[in-house]
């Protein structure tokens, strides 16, 4: 095209953005699919895995649903090279059943890059270095999510004990400590019963673990806003839906009304080349 100034050039969406001032930003969310069709998937894929971390097969549901579908989603994944990680419950009930090398083994034959581990229901028989190398031997990493799924909000002590649980997970070789916080964000983890995030414990565990090991879930627009708000771009966060993740990272980028004046606004405008 011809701009008003005479020159013919085309711009892409990508160096448009850019000359706002919005950094490049590396993959920070990590999206779940709780069993949505394979279209819905395979098409956000193509849309924005360039934007994901990392894609959770949450819960059990990838395990009942035709093998077919599931291992279809796994094959878009890989053609855009979005790691995959499976989520904490069947680790849980693999392991509590006594089937858990048979759990890893299924996970990486189907091309799963990494499994999450937890005790958010069940007790943990093993030791993190056990899970580990378990995993390692089958060619998958490990995330470890911290928090019981029915123990209500963390208060200090919780906190502290789930701390000194995160450094024993990561000194055995776990990727990333995932706080907990389900699907509501309400009375569970770092959230009241009101839905209000204790900004406080959250920094406690993000100055504990660093932002580059932490992985805060948010499964709503508030839990979403607020971790992006208080942290900054760079707070990685996950259970987001697919539908929701362009609309976090908009706001990662300030280029949402509720968050251009703080996150954008402030940035320079980089000068025009050409």
């Amino acid at each position: 095209m011809t701009t008003a100034n005479g020159s013919t050039h085309t711009k892409s969406t990508r160096d448009f953005v850019r000359s706002l001032g919005v950094p490049d930003l590396p993959g920070l969310t990590s999206p779940f699919d709780p069993g949505y069709d394979v279209a819905t998937v395979v098409s956000h894929i193509e849309q924005s895995g360039h934007l994901m971390s990392l894609l959770k097969l949450s819960m059990c549901c990838w395990l009942i649903a035709d093998e077919a579908a599931t291992r279809a989603k796994i094959a878009a994944a890989k053609r855009r090279n979005v790691m995959l990680v499976t989520g904490g419950g069947p680790f849980e009930i693999a392991k509590d059943r006594g089937r858990l090398e048979d759990y890893l083994e299924l996970c990486a034959s189907l091309g799963i890059d990494r499994i999450e581990a937890g005790h958010g229901f069940t007790e943990m028989k093993h030791t993190p270095a056990q899970i580990v190398r378990l995993a390692e031997g089958y060619g998958l990493s490990v995330q470890m999510e911290l928090g019981d799924k029915h123990g209500g909000a963390f208060n200090d002590q919780v906190v502290a004990d789930l701390i000194a649980t995160g450094f024993e997970w990561l000194d055995a070789g776990a990727r990333a400590i995932v706080v907990e916080a389900r699907e509501s964000a309400q009375q569970i983890g770092l959230f009241d019963d009101a839905g209000r995030l204790n900004f406080d414990a959250a920094e406690t565990f993000a100055k504990a673990f660093g932002m580059e090991r932490t992985i805060f879930e948010a499964p709503n627009k508030r839990s979403q806003f607020d971790f992006l708000s208080h942290f900054g771009p760079r707070v990685h966060i996950s259970n987001v839906r697919l539908e929701e993740l362009l609309r976090v990272e908009i706001y990662r980028r300030g280029l949402h009304s509720d968050a251009y004046g703080t996150m954008l606004a402030p940035l320079p405008v980089p000068n025009r080349v050409g």
